[in-house]
């Protein structure tokens, strides 16, 4: 439903549709309902509101508004019902995403929501959120990220305006060469990022990482920004011997996954190692090591004494991992 994004009236009209759906985030967190009584096992919820709890917030010039798209017609999975058309079609219903300066406490008391919060990202709470639920935070949270930082136009630094559903900022000077053709700074960024899981010459073994801030004994795979005039591939050879000092040969593409903190658009990669001895840079990760396909194993699948923690399994770290633990080790 991009395409609804320049269509002022439906817009307008989806707004005060009594089936529009709305989320709250406060500081770029959502508000959710999580676990209660400490159950690890629960399911963390967005909390879904209507137009006549949130309006009164849509009339506050420091809210920021997002449309974020419909429902799809086969599988509405909100509580809220699609309505019916004239014609007898399904309407479906509308979702956006409301970010505003409102102290927490007197949201939470607004909406009359118990049991519900705004976690700060990253937290364990979010990662318990269903995989439709986490990819519409993830498409929430990066725009709503990128209005934060771009109030003013980069380019001649004048204020801004929201338009085309919270897809676009257009600068209030008309003189403005960003009003002139299309620029990207206009529009929400999206930073490449490569992650990959290296892999020892021996096929049996591979390069895991840790920084300072990863919880104790956690072990994730390396990554970083890609910069201007790379390929993937040589992003992910300049990443790792830069981190690590090992050499990589090969890369293979893997898959990809969105990564809202703050829009980033996380590119995996397996990588085979063409030498195996660590060097690492401590500005870039604290340690880095050498760990066996058992080893690997025992860590995803909770072996007794496990070598490290794997990283949590919504991440594509802990995808790239298991993808390789499939994968025969004759490489």
């Amino acid at each position: 439903m991009s395409a609804k994004r320049t269509d002022k009236v439906w817009l307008d009209a989806k707004q005060s549709h009594p089936d529009t759906i709305y989320l709250l985030f406060s500081n770029l967190s959502p508000m959710v309902s999580s676990p209660q009584d400490g159950n690890d096992g629960g399911e963390t919820k967005l909390c879904q509101f209507k137009y006549e709890v949130v309006k009164d917030l849509l009339q506050k010039p420091a809210t920021v508004l997002v449309f974020l798209g419909v429902e799809k017609r086969k599988n509405c999975s909100s509580s809220f019902s699609s309505s019916q058309t004239k014609g007898g079609v399904q309407d479906p219903a509308a979702w956006f995403a409301i970010c505003t300066d409102e102290d927490e406490a007197e949201l939470l008391k607004r909406c009359k929501q118990k049991n519900c919060s705004f976690p700060k990202m990253p937290n364990r709470d979010l990662l318990k959120l269903t995989e439709e639920e986490a990819g519409v935070v993830a498409q929430a949270r990066s725009v709503l990220g990128w209005h934060s930082r771009y109030s003013f136009c980069p380019t001649c630094g004048s204020s801004t305006k929201l338009e085309e559903g919270g897809y676009k900022r257009s600068c209030l000077n008309l003189d403005c060469r960003s009003l002139r053709g299309v620029h990207n700074t206009c529009y929400p960024r999206v930073d490449p990022v490569v992650i990959m899981l290296v892999i020892h010459p021996d096929g049996n073994q591979c390069l895991l990482g840790r920084k300072k801030v990863f919880p104790s004994g956690m072990f994730s795979c390396l990554a970083g920004f890609i910069e201007p005039g790379e390929t993937i591939e040589d992003a992910v050879r300049r990443e790792v011997e830069e981190e690590s000092g090992v050499k990589i040969g090969p890369v293979q593409y893997v898959s990809c996954q969105p990564w809202p903190m703050p829009s980033n658009l996380m590119i995996g990669c397996l990588a085979l190692a063409i030498s195996t001895d660590i060097r690492v840079d401590e500005n870039e990760i604290e340690e880095a090591r050498w760990f066996t396909r058992q080893q690997v194993i025992d860590s995803l699948f909770r072996g007794e004494s496990p070598a490290f923690t794997a990283p949590p399994r919504q991440t594509i770290a802990h995808q790239l991992i298991k993808h390789w633990i499939g994968m025969n080790s004759n490489l």
